[in-house]
């Protein structure tokens, strides 16, 4: 039987928005595995939280604010990486915003807002690292898709596409880099009960007319699990996808979602 802490020993994971939420569950859960861990976050307390934490589980972690929007940060992440650790062997691509509106209230600056962080970030914080990677040999990038990238809403479409996107761009990456050794996936997680979700009940409940407390009730009750997920259920996955267990696994929309989507 494998050694659980050993898995990603020796490796090195960034995990941008590592600040809170699955981002932070992640980081904590690549470091149990052994990784060390750069938390690029835009919020520098935040950043220093988690990196205390993962020094807490006996990692090494680096505390790097970043804004994933700006492709000089980017590249200032990525150099910044290889100068402490001279590797970098997988990226989680994770910093995400959430907003809701009806279709007809949509404004440039709401989907622009949206695209920027949650499909055009992911795309320049992978093509940051790929060269790193293809010079290894080898990486793994974990995305963070949504099951909103899967199906429709009424409310909440910008945020829908933008999920989407990662599905789709999740895929053309596996494709481009599968032979310089690389492997690219994305969760698709559910109703995950994080500061994140506090905003989405509170936007969704608003424009349904109830409140974020009848909201998050309600949607408790649609997942066949029963229960509203944890972000360590979140972070457990893509664990696996970030380890050699999932050497056979590139491309995939993997639904972490307590069964809401039965689909591929």
């Amino acid at each position: 039987m494998s050694d659980q802490g050993s898995e990603l020993a020796g490796r090195v994971a960034i995990v941008t928005g590592g600040g809170q939420g699955i981002g932070r569950a992640t980081a904590l859960e690549l470091a149990r595995l052994g990784a060390d861990v750069v938390v690029a976050e835009l919020n520098a307390e935040g950043a220093e939280r988690t990196a205390k934490e993962v020094r807490g589980v006996g990692a090494k972690a680096l505390a790097l604010p970043t804004d994933v929007t700006k492709l000089a940060d980017l590249t200032r992440m990525v150099d910044r990486v290889r100068a402490d650790f001279g590797r970098i062997d997988v990226l989680v691509n994770n910093a995400g915003i959430y907003r809701a509106a009806l279709p007809l209230d949509v404004t440039e600056e709401h989907w622009d807002t949206i695209m920027t962080v949650n499909a055009r970030a992911v795309f320049f914080a992978s093509q940051a690292v790929l060269p790193v990677m293809i010079a290894q040999r080898r990486g793994a990038i974990v995305n963070l898709a949504s099951m909103a990238g899967k199906i429709g809403s009424p409310n909440n479409l910008p945020y829908n596409v933008s999920k989407a996107a990662v599905v789709s761009m999740t895929k053309s990456l596996a494709l481009a880099h599968a032979k310089d050794g690389i492997r690219v996936n994305c969760v698709c997680p559910g109703f995950v009960e994080t500061d994140m979700w506090t905003k989405v009940a509170r936007d969704q409940g608003a424009v349904m007319g109830i409140s974020a407390e009848e909201f998050t009730r309600r949607r408790a009750q649609a997942v066949p699990l029963g229960r509203m997920e944890r972000a360590e259920d979140v972070a457990a996955v893509i664990g696996f996808l970030a380890s050699d267990r999932a050497g056979y696994v590139t491309g995939q929309a993997l639904s972490v979602d307590g069964g809401l989507v039965m689909h591929g």
